[in-house]
């Protein structure tokens, strides 16, 4: 948050929550790497790997905010940002979510032993614009750039 409130450790506490959500954007971030590197190269480890992540930060940061604004009692503006933050975690969550299942796709089509004839460059360009796009968006909620 920019502006500074009178308890250093109200701000303490929403950056603290900021910086978990964007710890969960670059977990995100590295498993939809990791799983469009299954995808491609057929990788059974890959996949598994993604599936073996589990990520349970959204409950932690959701008890987080409701820890704050129980304590805290916040208004207007950090009421509101705290909120987003929530929203935020929901959607990082079903994209984490859609990277498991493209994980599990991959162990599938390994495990069925069939033929792969999928149009790769067209999947990869398509991870290519999700991952700028989650980078901009976690980039933006960094800098609480609206415009952005």
């Amino acid at each position: 948050m920019s502006d500074k409130h009178l308890s250093s450790q109200f701000d303490a506490e929403l950056n603290s929550i900021s910086t978990h959500v964007l710890e969960m954007g670059g977990l995100v971030e590295s498993q939809l790497h990791q799983a469009v590197y299954a995808l491609v190269n057929m990788s059974l480890e890959s996949a598994a790997q993604v599936l073996d992540t589990e990520n349970r930060m959204e409950m932690a940061i959701d008890h987080e905010i409701i820890s704050t604004i129980g304590r805290r009692q916040p208004t207007a503006r950090d009421l509101r940002f705290l909120m987003a933050i929530s929203r935020t975690t929901q959607n990082l969550e079903r994209a984490g979510d859609e990277v498991a299942r493209i994980a599990r796709m991959v162990k599938s089509i390994i495990e069925s032993g069939t033929p792969r004839n999928l149009p790769i460059s067209e999947l990869r360009l398509a991870a290519d614009l999700a991952t700028a796009l989650l980078r901009r968006s976690l980039d933006s909620f960094a800098r609480l750039d609206t415009q952005m």
